[in-house]
């Protein structure tokens, strides 16, 4: 029988502690989009590192796999998988947050909230986010997007780091209407990936 690969998942590990560093390091929220930025453009410009049990796609949704959360929740790192052609609703996160694509493309709207009348107005063009490309969600300036896989034939993959414990915040996804849904997501999976077994891997 063939042995099971072995998933390197060291830079996982170091990321997770670099930005344990980074939170440790200051409150202002402004260095700590810059510098995670930088840090997360460096996990996402490697692959392999990503267990592959959290990338697999569901062909009904998108799925969110939580890869750790912080002990005091400051901060959590998840994977999002793409199917072809597959979409978030118009939602919000009322956390700070990075989004950094590991493979693929994924295609971002932004919008204002709102009109007189409450409805939701798109911010600016459609915009790609590209492989291993990063990006900062900043709630002071707004942070209702609408996230779609940029391929319809193929899976995307990015990761994701927000301020807080994602899947267990309180947040909203929105009508075109303005109309508020409250929902808190979860994650998809119900264990964690083992990026602490050093026996294996470097």
């Amino acid at each position: 029988m063939d042995a099971e690969p072995v998933v390197n998942t060291a830079p996982l590990r170091r990321f997770v502690g670099d930005f344990a560093g980074l939170l440790d390091s200051t409150h202002d929220l402004d260095q700590i989009l810059a510098r995670g930025q930088a840090l997360l453009a460096g996990l996402v410009a490697q692959d392999g590192w990503l267990p592959e049990e959290f990338a697999q796609p569901n062909p009904a949704r998108y799925q969110q796999y939580l890869l750790h959360c912080d002990s005091a929740e400051r901060f959590s790192v998840v994977s999002f998988v793409w199917g072809p052609g597959q979409a978030t609703p118009i939602h919000d996160h009322r956390v700070w947050g990075l989004v950094g694509v590991l493979r693929g493309a994924e295609k971002v709207q932004s919008f204002h909230q709102r009109e007189s009348d409450g409805s939701l107005v798109q911010q600016g063009p459609t915009r790609e986010l590209l492989e291993a490309q990063v990006e900062a969600i900043d709630p002071r300036e707004g942070d209702i997007h609408r996230v779609e896989n940029a391929f319809a034939d193929r899976t995307s993959i990015s990761i994701h780091v927000y301020g807080g414990n994602i899947g267990a915040v309180a947040r909203a996804t929105f009508r075109p209407n303005g109309e508020e849904r409250p929902f808190i997501s979860g994650y998809a999976n119900a264990t964690l990936p083992n990026i602490w077994d050093l026996s294996r891997t470097a």
